[in-house]
């Protein structure tokens, strides 16, 4: 097991780590996490959890994530790591010059333009079909029951709500997005803190995909009305894109750190991000967490990794470098010989010479999953289609419109993906799921909690509490407003663009969950940013 600090640290909060033995389900909305539990009690695995889970998270949490979303996911299971891409494709008849003709010279956020098929219920479809234990119908009941009766509005959910409502009100003023105010806003504002609000749309669409495995959203009645509101709407998205979905089954990449495995889903996602960073740091000694050295190489390596990301990370089928080249011992090496004293610009290398809502859970079995689903930047695009819930996704946002960029817009193409969940094992043991979500921020949270975890032995709740910093472009680094002042001041004299920001939203939410190999413990940490829990049996 991890040697682990189980008391307090410097930057801890008023909460410790959760123990449990069968079973843990940790994410950022507590009628979630509850919801996921209730199936492990009724006999479902961590599997199933995880589908109740994430199915609750699209109706109580819709400022981040949505049944019009993508998905991916990391199962350990009998002794074996599975990954899961369900992530949609742009339709088939999108392009660069349909988007000029269109009258833009960048990809815009809301609208038709940036939607791509959702993987979302695909997602769920999948897990249960493969790996669960109760009908999908059974696990999506929790998530139906809170759609059909309504909840109350948490205040983290709250706050981001009425955030969404005021932009959506000054920007989305065509009638298209009609259907978004009608459904999310229905009294001409954002449900309050405290207040009940209810969807009987999503409850009926949670129901039709329960009781169709999904069939129903790509190749029956849903996709229909997807379609036609397409259709009549100016949209790109077709029948036949719906019908064409597969989520795909992937084998996990990784790096050794310091004698763990952490593990990734392969592009399109970005967690090679996190992964091409911590190749670059294990080649440092790390004896200290709280200096200046510490955080400077972690940035640097950061930096360099994103630069390799932003150039070469798309649909794999399109790419022309190869995950392992970018993973390489030698370009490791390579990209560590960049880092010096001072802050770098950052660029990418050549290996040739050489992607929200996050939840984790397990079960007494040993099942465990590491799964993140989203709708992009908040709400998506700012569309939903009529009487559904179904609110759509944005991800086409991230193509470019470069032709000769690797993630060039085309039809019937993944995008650069920001959601990523991460795994770790050690040996043919399993360490666990975890996972930081948050757009940009996400692999530079895994790399982050990573490092709290194996350098600096920091428990669950300890390693996701510590304040945390962000890299946003050249040599910009923004730490959070309690991140330690002399610490700031230091990194600033080795030439970071240091900013102070005021709010903890931009920095991630992340969850844990570790199991002990030899006694089978489960310990979990969850993020103290937003509202989350750990359910615990």
């Amino acid at each position: 097991m991890l040697e682990m600090n189980h008391h307090s640290y410097p930057y801890s909060s008023t909460r410790n780590s959760t123990y449990g033995k069968n079973g843990m389900v940790a994410t950022s909305q507590p009628l979630a996490a509850q919801a996921g539990l209730e199936i492990l009690k009724k006999g479902g695995n961590a599997i199933d959890a995880a589908i109740a889970t994430a199915a609750c998270l699209t109706v109580v949490e819709p400022s981040s994530n949505g049944i019009g979303g993508d998905a991916f996911a990391l199962v350990w299971t009998k002794g074996e790591l599975h990954g899961l891409n369900a992530s949609g494709k742009s339709p088939k008849s999108i392009s660069i010059e349909a988007v000029k003709e269109a009258g833009h010279e960048t990809i815009p956020a809301h609208g038709w333009i940036p939607v791509t098929v959702p993987g979302v219920p695909g997602a769920w479809a999948e897990l249960s079909k493969k790996f669960g234990k109760l009908p999908l119908k059974e696990v999506l009941e929790p998530a139906i029951q809170y759609a059909s009766e309504g909840y109350p509005v948490s205040p983290t959910l709250g706050k981001y709500w009425n955030n969404a409502y005021k932009s959506f009100k000054q920007k989305l003023t065509d009638d298209v997005f009609k259907h978004w105010f009608d459904t999310f806003a229905p009294n001409e504002r954002a449900p309050r803190v405290g207040e009940v609000w209810s969807s009987e749309g999503h409850a009926e669409t949670l129901r039709s995909i329960g009781e169709t495995n999904a069939e129903s959203f790509y190749r029956g009645e849903l996709a229909e009305k997807i379609a036609r509101f397409s259709k009549e709407t100016g949209g790109y998205l077709t029948a036949e894109d719906l019908a064409e979905f597969k989520a795909d089954w992937v084998k996990p990449i990784s790096v050794n750190y310091r004698g763990f495995d952490v593990w990734e889903i392969p592009p399109n996602g970005q967690g090679i991000v996190a992964l091409q960073a911590l190749n670059i740091l294990k080649g440092f000694d790390f004896p200290e967490k709280e200096c200046v050295d510490t955080y400077h190489k972690q940035m640097e390596a950061m930096k360099l990794a994103f630069a390799d990301g932003e150039k070469y990370v798309t649909d794999e089928g399109h790419m022309r470098v190869k995950a392992e080249q970018l993973l390489s011992e030698a370009y490791g090496e390579k990209r560590r010989s960049l880092i010096g004293e001072e802050a770098l610009f950052p660029e990418a290398g050549d290996p040739s010479l050489s992607g929200t809502v996050y939840l984790a859970a397990a079960d007494g079995e040993g099942n465990m999953i590491s799964y993140i689903q989203s709708n992009y930047m908040g709400f998506g695009s700012g569309l939903v289609v009529p009487d559904t819930g179904i609110a759509l996704q944005n991800r086409g946002h991230n193509f470019s419109m470069d032709p000769e960029h690797m993630n060039a817009l085309a039809g019937g193409k993944r995008t650069y993906h920001t959601i990523i969940p991460g795994f770790m094992t050690k040996g043919d043991q399993p360490i666990g799921p975890f996972g930081v979500m948050g757009g940009f921020m996400q692999p530079q949270g895994h790399v982050q909690v990573v490092m709290n975890t194996v350098d600096f032995g920091l428990n669950p709740q300890a390693a996701l509490d510590a304040p945390r910093w962000q890299w946003i472009k050249e040599k910009v680094v923004e730490v959070e407003n309690r991140f330690p002042h002399h610490l700031a001041q230091g990194l600033a004299e080795k030439g970071h663009h240091i900013k102070i920001a005021l709010e903890p939203n931009s920095f991630g939410r992340g969850q844990i969950i570790w199991r002990d190999p030899e006694t089978g413990v489960l310990v979990g940490g969850t993020e103290s940013r937003t509202d989350g829990t750990v359910a615990a049996w």
